[in-house]
């Protein structure tokens, strides 16, 4: 029981990081970088630092429904289920996992209370072709479901019946 304990304030920790980092990188966009009338500071050959409100969700998708207390609903719901999964996980992988999605999650339900919106600056591009604009939230999200399939991949069953293993 107290690995599991262990496991679960590992857990809380990471998605406290990537709320912090989350929100710090929003801020300083938001407030210190991007100026009014410049939405776009080119730092790179395939890189820019842009400011673009997702009214919807991964890669603007349902954003013409503008939403955003069904989103943020469905979001507090996920967060409710994956911290549940995150009381009875088992391995330090999956707590990293689990507190990653966590806290990108949380990072993007506070844009959606605060600015009724998500913050995305990050876009990458090759010449004209450009991958829709994320953010750090987004990225902890997509890192953490890498691990968790990593983990499910990896891990060895313990709790099957003897047919499955």
């Amino acid at each position: 029981m107290l690995a599991h304990k262990r496991f679960f304030i590992l857990g809380l920790l990471v998605t406290g990081m990537a709320v912090v980092f989350d929100q710090l990188s929003k801020w300083l966009i938001v407030e210190k970088i991007i100026l009014p009338g410049h939405n776009v500071i080119e730092m790179a050959p395939f890189f820019n630092i842009v400011l673009v409100r997702n009214f919807g969700v991964s890669f603007g998708l349902f954003a013409d429904h503008r939403q955003p207390l069904l989103l943020t609903a469905v979001s507090i719901a996920i967060v409710s289920i994956l911290l549940t999964w995150l009381y009875k996980n088992t391995s330090k992988l999956g707590a990293w996992a689990l507190g990653s999605v966590m806290g990108g999650a949380i990072g993007n339900i506070i844009d959606r209370v605060r600015y009724g919106s998500v913050v995305d600056f990050l876009d990458f591009h090759l010449g004209p072709y450009h991958w829709p604009a994320f953010n750090i939230a987004d990225s902890c999200i997509f890192i953490g479901v890498v691990l968790l399939c990593g983990s499910s991949m990896f891990t060895p069953r313990t709790n099957q019946p003897e047919g499955l293993k």
